[in-house]
């Protein structure tokens, strides 16, 4: 019998709240590893291919290219919804690449009641002229994927990134793609147009925009967020349409921000003994989460660890209050709050914690560059010698970065940066 269902992946506690993460055209669910381990710590992440790519049969969409027959993003949706049923999800966050994004907006938008929150990623309300989506499809139909090989170094991601083994491995990815589940993808995006739709989208949702990305400018997610009721947008520096690839640290802590937290505190909510909503146990959980977030399992577990009888009162006084409360807020992102945070240590000198949050700023997405022009601005209403100080200690703290090993996500593989 065949599976009507797309291939898929899943990863993280079962108990845990569900959170789907769809792929670009012409890649596979692996586009998602660089920030599955951090999602899959607080959610039950399923990742599913497109027909034809990866594990998914292409017989899952119509493939002739017809008008009367081809597939259409609610086509896609309707295969995602499957999924969530198979595993008795009636509500759902969502996540998205490119077309896997172009599937999120539908769902939000025709199926509020199914996704709970939302985040697309270098996608669009629609990818331009129709007429090109249907000449791509022809060329593959006739040529295969490897027509399109040529073209996805400097739209995917920078010449020199496409070098990287994470780089030839989504290269790979496209060439083993199914030339008509890529086609009937694109016939996919000729026919989709969401424009007209965003303002029904009632879910919470982030928008995140590769400053480089050809295939959808920034200027495609400010409609994006423009459109949607209370959206936030997050544009990443020096990453094109494959951002969360290229730039995987800074889109990962952008995702963080939008889901973790809420994660966190749902499966707080739920557990045998449920606390009241705003007691210290949730604030607790919330702020336990979000600490690990923004500081790094490998900090917060010290300080866990050297916690003693005297200092316990002020580490549960810190996670409550500082991490439960303030930085779980609504009122500012995590960039901003790591903007004023800089800042305020600079001007009273604490040289220690500075170099914890400077670590802490290019986790949530902050560049380094960014992070120089905040010690800049801190000169001028700081003072010379705090910002002097400043920049010795930023300067330490990206010296030992550069000169640690480190694991890649993407490739789990031991490289030196």
């Amino acid at each position: 019998m065949t599976d009507t269902r797309p291939h898929h992946d899943l990863t993280g506690p079962a108990t845990a709240p569900p959170l789907i993460l769809g792929p670009s055209i012409g890649t596979s669910l692996a586009v998602w590893e660089p920030q599955l381990p951090a999602l899959a710590r607080e959610h039950r992440v399923l990742r599913w291919d497109l027909p034809g790519h990866g594990g998914s049969p292409a017989t899952l969409l119509p493939s002739d290219g017809s008008a009367d027959r081809s597939a259409t993003i609610s086509t896609l949706a309707a295969l995602v919804l499957r999924l969530a049923d198979d595993q008795g999800w009636e509500r759902f966050a969502y996540a998205g690449i490119s077309i896997g994004g172009a599937v999120g907006l539908y769902l939000a938008a025709h199926h509020p009641d199914r996704v709970s929150r939302l985040s697309v990623i270098c996608s669009s309300a629609r990818f331009g002229d129709p007429a090109v989506w249907r000449e791509r499809a022809a060329l593959v139909r006739a040529e295969g994927t490897e027509a399109m090989v040529a073209s996805r170094p400097g739209t995917w991601f920078s010449h020199r990134f496409a070098q990287s083994p994470v780089g030839a491995a989504l290269i790979e990815d496209l060439r083993a793609t199914d030339r008509a589940g890529y086609a009937a993808c694109c016939d996919v995006l000729a026919a989709y147009d969401m424009t007209a739709d965003l303002a029904k989208i009632t879910a919470p949702t982030l928008v995140v925009a590769g400053r480089d990305d050809p295939a959808t400018p920034p200027a495609h997610a400010r409609r994006i967020a423009d459109a949607v009721p209370g959206a936030s947008l997050v544009e990443v520096a020096g990453a094109a349409h494959l951002a969360g690839v290229e730039r995987p640290e800074a889109v990962t802590a952008a995702l963080l921000a939008h889901f973790t937290s809420t994660a966190a505190l749902l499966a707080h909510l739920t557990s045998t003994a449920p606390p009241q909503p705003g007691d210290d146990a949730s604030r607790h959980a919330a702020g336990m989460a979000v600490r690990r977030a923004v500081l790094g399992d490998a900090h917060v577990d010290r300080a866990v660890a050297r916690t003693t009888p005297f200092t316990a009162r002020f580490q549960d006084f810190i996670t409550r209050y500082a991490w439960g409360e303030i930085w779980t807020g609504d009122g500012l992102d995590r960039r901003t709050r790591s903007c004023i945070t800089l800042t305020a240590l600079i001007a009273h000198g604490h040289d220690a914690e500075l170099a914890m949050h400077i670590r802490a700023a290019l986790t949530n997405g902050l560049t380094r560059e960014e992070i120089g022009e905040v010690l800049l601005q801190s000169a001028i209403y700081c003072g010379v010698p705090a910002a002097n100080s400043a920049f010795a200690t930023a300067q330490r703290v990206f010296d030992e970065i550069d000169a640690t090993p480190h694991v890649d996500s993407a490739s789990h593989s031991r490289t030196e940066k």
